[in-house]
């Protein structure tokens, strides 16, 4: 009895054992980097136990090349045109992206610098420099969520992603962040569009959702492109329920920064929950209905602050639909216009609303971010990593 007894102590060691490895697999997997960081065990996780958890960003000696802001890239069929130094220098120069569109929602692309009017708080301002976007390339930030809940839908978003990597710009620089409970950096900065596709493959679902946190993350690591012009894409299905970041804290960072933010929401917005989860161990699953909502509302005020999109996917499933979001992101970066302007009074600081008509197309919709934030210790995306 003795030895069958310690029989049996043996053989529940080793499945502990390989559960652990199991855990710490799966982790590295999701970093996606033979130089991950290690594994940090928390002196204190509460009762019953420690949390593996690991670092929401790599360390800094495992890619500090990819990192480095290279010189800007010219476009395809001339120069890359980017406001003079001088102008961009000035105090209270800002730039603002623009998006029109006909009423069938085709976008309006022959418009010249003529055709718009700027206003600030309401007062006209001159347009100081102008740029249609046709090929100018961007830093593009993608944010996909590995949440528990994304396991059945993790191959249509890669097929979706690699859809819109394929849709870009050959000179866009890329970055890939994947999130649960955590911001994961599976990929810095890159125009290899292809080493970002691949990469697609160490995308793992478990966990909670962290999505503020993550949408922090790529807003302060977009600013690192070397384009002037700056978006992110973030992919979810579930609400925010792991992050230290507020909404409030999101949004005006976003405000501040002045990057598009488009998202695509997987999942149904109404979908009340039961309130009712199942913990294992370290682990929580979330209830059915938490599983099918999606936070909709902060996507759609993210997008609307930014002038970017939000999309809304309710059937579950629906790999068409959101590779058709991709693409329809992609072309969008296409069709817009850059508009730069001079506040008055910059070192007062503070919020300005923006508005932008088309006077001559009265039918239009004109599209851009709502406001800027200006003062003298604001750092426009414009000028990060410009020479």
């Amino acid at each position: 009895m003795e030895r069958t007894r310690h029989h049996r102590l043996a053989i529940a060691a080793l499945v502990a054992v390989f559960a652990v490895v199991s855990i710490i697999g799966i982790a590295a997997a999701q970093q996606g980097d033979e130089n991950a960081p290690s594994l940090v065990l928390p002196q204190r996780q509460g009762a019953g136990g420690s949390t593996l958890e690991l670092p929401s960003m790599p360390r800094q000696e495992a890619a500090p090349q990819s990192l480095a802001i290279p010189p800007q890239v010219p476009q395809a069929g001339g120069e890359l045109t980017i406001p003079s130094r001088q102008l961009r220098e000035q105090p209270g120069y800002e730039q603002v992206q623009v998006t029109v569109t006909d009423p069938n929602g085709t976008y309006v692309t022959n418009l010249q610098k003529g055709d718009f009017k700027l206003f600030l708080d309401g007062q006209q301002r001159p347009i100081e420099f102008f740029r249609q976007d046709t090929n100018t390339p961007v830093s593009v930030g993608i944010l996909v969520d590995t949440s528990g809940s994304m396991t059945p839908k993790l191959n249509q978003a890669r097929a979706a992603i690699s859809q819109f990597l394929r849709d870009l710009n050959d000179h866009d620089d890329v970055f890939l962040f994947a999130f649960s409970a955590h911001p994961f950096l599976l990929q810095p900065f890159t125009m290899n569009h292809d080493l970002v596709m691949r990469r697609l493959e160490l995308l793992h679902a478990y966990g909670q959702t962290a999505l503020f946190d993550v949408i922090m993350q790529g807003l302060m690591m977009v600013q690192r492109g070397r384009y002037d012009k700056k978006a992110l894409l973030v992919i979810t299905d579930g609400m925010d329920n792991a992050s230290s970041a507020t909404l409030a804290e999101v949004v005006g960072e976003a405000r501040r920064m002045g990057v598009l933010v488009y998202s695509i929401g997987i999942g149904d917005p109404n979908a009340s929950g039961s309130g009712i989860s199942i913990a294992i161990g370290p682990f929580s699953l979330p209830s059915l209905g938490d599983i099918e909502r999606v936070d909709a509302q902060t996507l759609h005020t993210l997008s609307t602050e930014t002038g970017a999109k939000t999309y809304i996917i309710a059937q579950v499933g629906d790999g068409e639909q959101l590779r058709n979001a991709c693409q329809s992101i992609s072309l969008e970066l296409r069709e817009q216009y850059t508009v730069g302007f001079v506040a008055p009074d910059a070192s007062a600081g503070g919020y300005r609303s923006v508005r932008v008509d088309v006077p001559g197309s009265p039918s239009a919709t004109v599209r851009v971010r709502k406001g800027i934030e200006v003062g003298p210790h604001s750092e426009s995306a414009y000028n990060a990593g410009m020479p």
